[in-house]
């Protein structure tokens, strides 16, 4: 019988501030998302570390007391690997890494191996390594030393593995010949989505892992990979729906995260050409999240970066059967009632009401997906008439008992 080897789990060890644009509670809330985007990559967490600081430290991120706590535990705990929040200069990644002793990464660095990870058509693959060498072309002074003492995992995935990436000049090269490749690559995908014809055009958008590509399975009845991990879906997926008797196109987008890093924005930009596209936009949102109008604002700021800002949209208010609103003692004086205490029918009666159609549902377990399919159907209806005026009569208005 031949034995499996198991996969090494790194330790890894979180480092955040708190600022005061970034107080304790969301500081906390930072570095729990950045546990998650770690055990996605394939670390576990063993110690997370926060310093008050009015700004960070230009040469180490951290006060050097602070530096000094994390390089006594990360010695004494043999800890391969330190991950800061926020992104670090190049000077701040050599200064840490020489004072460690060990792998330093930053959220940027650790998102961008995800997408390495994740990456499974040869576009996704290439834009991904377009986003990898361009964070890479500033650090390369010095970096290749350390790397030396590194042998593969977190972070280590993807272009720069060779020595001959050192030199500042081939990777700019090789920049170049990448977006030459993507810019190739788009023309096809247009011609593509041209030969679509004139079906109205409907992209899922929203943060990542709020259950977007549950949704496409139901509604599309397909099987797009879904998982709960951070980028599940990182390739645009397209299918053709009907909704009783009206054809349209969804298409599944990589999901949005707090502090997206620079490069992939860019170099993700034209697979988004499917959201820049799209007719009606249903911006699909966790509500059992604690922050989820955060997340909103997150969403709203990466459309507006790409210009699909202002579209149709129908918010879609996803895992109701996961919302428990705090409780709340209304004979604690002390305690204020606030937003977490709120109940479902409460949030619908708030801002909610106003500024969208908003929709309640549970994809998983296919609460509400009636009402779903009845505003979806005349969103796409009123689009497709607007386009079509003499195929007015061949969509009637939504009808629970039509064939």
């Amino acid at each position: 019988m031949i034995e499996k080897k198991s996969i090494a789990i790194e330790s890894v060890v979180l480092v955040g501030i708190i600022t005061k644009d970034q107080d304790n509670e969301k500081s906390k809330e930072y570095l729990d998302e950045l546990e998650f985007l770690t055990y996605t990559a394939g670390g576990k967490v063993v110690k997370r570390y926060t310093q008050k600081l009015e700004m960070p430290n230009p040469k180490t991120f951290i006060g050097k007391g602070k530096i000094n706590e994390v390089e006594e535990y990360v010695k004494s705990n043999e800890i391969s690997t330190v991950i800061f929040d926020d992104e670090l200069s190049p000077a701040q990644e050599r200064n840490i890494s020489k004072i460690l002793d060990c792998k330093v990464l930053d959220r940027t660095n650790l998102i961008l191996d995800i997408f390495a990870q994740r990456a499974k058509t040869s576009y996704a693959r290439t834009q991904v390594e377009l986003a990898q060498c361009q964070y890479l072309l500033p650090r390369l002074k010095g970096m290749w030393t350390h790397l030396e003492r590194q042998k593969g995992g977190i972070g280590m995935r993807g272009p720069g593995e060779t020595e001959i990436e050192t030199d500042r000049r081939i990777v700019r090269d090789k920049i170049s010949l990448l977006k030459e490749k993507i810019a190739k690559i788009d023309k096809q995908m247009a011609v593509q989505r041209g030969n679509r014809g004139k079906l109205v055009r409907v992209a899922l958008v929203g943060y990542t892992n709020v259950g977007k590509s549950t949704l496409m399975n139901v509604i599309s009845k397909s099987s797009v990979f879904a998982e709960n991990k951070l980028f599940a879906t990182l390739d645009t997926t397209v299918r053709k729906v009907v909704i009783k008797n009206l054809p349209f196109l969804v298409s599944d987008t990589v999901g949005f995260i707090r502090k997206l890093p620079t490069q992939l924005v860019e170099s993700f930009k034209s697979t988004l050409d499917e959201v820049r596209e799209a007719d009606l936009l249903l911006h699909v949102v966790d509500i059992s999240h604690p922050n989820f109008e955060e997340h909103i604002e997150s969403v709203n700021s990466i459309l507006s970066e790409i210009d699909s800002e202002g579209k149709p949209t129908i918010m879609v208010f996803n895992k109701i059967d996961a919302y428990v609103p705090e409780e709340f003692d209304e004979s604690d004086l002390m305690i204020a009632r606030t937003k977490r205490h709120y109940s479902l029918d409460e949030w619908k009666r708030t801002w909610m009401a106003e500024r969208h159609t908003s929709l309640f549902i549970s994809a998983l377990n296919k609460e509400n997906l009636e009402e779903f399919r009845k505003v979806v159907y005349q969103a796409v209806r009123e689009i497709h008439v607007t386009r079509f005026p003499y195929n007015n009569f061949l969509y009637p208005d939504y009808d629970e008992n039509m064939a």
